[in-house]
């Protein structure tokens, strides 16, 4: 999970903070030098450490917070402003072109996640009202366009590519050409990396820029890399000139030092974060939402966001009749599913929720497969018995579960949840036995 083992230490300090009544220059001095340990061990830089705790230290010991009611809150507070500043204050958003197309240069090293992120950000862009292209860039590592070409594919997006055998330089200037004439007004390309920064690939990347003159130049980097992210970017920066940054492999990312020190080291913002492997998975970087993520105070804005675009408006309206009508069946159950699926892991969502810690977290064990079992389960049943559960007897049950792959317990269990739900659904519809009932929701 992002930034697990920064959070929790952070989390516990703070803890200790909330405990006391009142706070003494001594209280706050060990806090920080917990803190100091905490970012040095989540891999930021040493600098930025310095600097962040000194800031820190200095507000915290005003007498505005030694002499507040809640002193340790206030603590809590200055450092979830500082990390946010630290972040970057506020969303950086794409700079698009007045003129289209936009184009944007997607360069990192090879192994960073550019082509996968090339099409991510294409689907994003989609939703967005853009008609993207995608550009094939690196002619050199093997299967790189084809593997842009599937990723494409998959999400309905067009590819321009010339083969392995011409000029990136030419294949930049052919493809802006191309979207001219086809009125696509984003141009993403993905560039050729290596395995580490030299003086052939940045001439080729300087090359490719003098010709098209991109709108931005994102750098994508691994963030799972730590400080070696922070130098990448440093050098990247140095020689090329970049607009911003867009972070992989974020969800997987248990310290933290890359998004908390590459702001601070570039003074480029980061503009993404890809929070896991779906082609959904490429966020808006929110320096605040995620500074109240570190710190356990949830992230209500994301989740909200998540929802509104997991959950379709009008079959909301229909679902909220059949509950008033009583009328909730295994499809819409299995409906609710497959768009609760569609915010991300459980585990990520639980993380959004405002006092839901890392160490909470743990002790919430989240089965996915669990999720996929009851997808089976419901799928294995025919029309009628999704419409009307009370036929399904013995034998059926053992038909579903062969279909199903699961066990004749498994379909018992799941069919005694749901008349639990109908049983509570009926209760919607009486406020007056709701009131009197003390049924909890039945939890998978």
């Amino acid at each position: 999970m992002a930034f697990e083992s920064l959070a929790n230490k952070l989390q516990d300090t703070f803890k200790k903070l909330r405990g006391k009544g009142k706070l003494t220059e001594k209280d706050v001095k060990a806090a920080m030098r917990e803190v100091k340990l905490a970012l040095l061990e989540a891999d930021v830089n040493f600098k930025v450490v310095k600097d962040f705790v000194n800031t820190v230290s200095e507000r915290a010991v005003g007498a505005e917070v030694l002499e507040s009611l809640t002193p340790g809150q206030h603590v809590i507070k200055i450092v979830n402003e500082e990390l946010t500043r630290l972040m970057g204050g506020t969303q950086s958003k794409l700079v698009f072109s007045p003129k289209p197309p936009s184009i944007y240069m997607l360069v990192g090293l090879q192994g960073s996640g550019k082509t996968t992120t090339c099409g991510k950000l294409g689907k994003l862009l989609k939703k967005q009202g853009k008609r993207p292209l995608l550009v094939a860039g690196d002619v050199y590592r093997p299967a790189a366009i084809k593997q842009l070409q599937v990723v494409a594919e998959q999400l309905d997006l067009p590819v321009f590519t010339m083969g392995d055998r011409n000029n990136p330089v030419d294949i930049a200037k052919a493809a802006v050409q191309h979207a001219v004439v086809n009125a696509n007004d984003v141009v993403l390309i993905d560039t050729a990396g290596r395995l580490h920064i030299n003086e052939e690939l940045m001439d080729e990347l300087k090359n490719i820029k003098e010709a098209v003159k991109p709108t931005e130049i994102l750098l994508v980097v691994d963030s799972m890399t730590g400080q070696d992210a922070v130098n990448v970017a440093e050098h990247f920066n140095e020689k090329l000139g970049i607009d911003g940054i867009i972070l992989t492999k974020l969800d997987g990312d248990t310290r933290g030092g890359a998004a908390l020190s590459v702001r601070a080291v570039t003074g480029k913002p980061i503009k993404f974060a890809a929070m896991g492997e779906k082609m959904d998975d490429l966020e808006p970087f929110y320096p605040d939402r995620m500074a109240s993520r570190i710190l356990g105070m949830g992230d209500v804005l994301s989740l909200i966001e998540k929802a509104q675009n997991a959950f379709d408006a009008k079959k909301a309206l229909e679902l909220e009749k059949k509950l008033r009508t009583q009328q909730f069946t295994f499809d819409d159950f299995l409906e609710q599913l497959q768009q609760m699926k569609n915010m991300g892991s459980l585990s990520q969502i639980l993380s959004m929720i405002p006092g839901m810690n890392n160490k909470m977290l743990k002790d919430v064990e989240v089965d996915e497969k669990q999720l996929a079992h009851i997808e089976a389960i419901i799928k294995s049943m025919t029309r009628q018995e999704r419409e009307n559960p009370s036929i399904i007897n013995s034998s059926r049950k053992k038909r579903i579960a062969d279909g199903s792959g699961t066990t004749v317990q498994e379909v018992n269990s799941l069919l005694k949840q749901f008349a639990m739900m109908q049983k509570m659904m009926k209760q919607f519809g009486d406020p007056k036995k709701l009131k009197r009932s003390k049924m909890r929701f039945p939890f998978m």
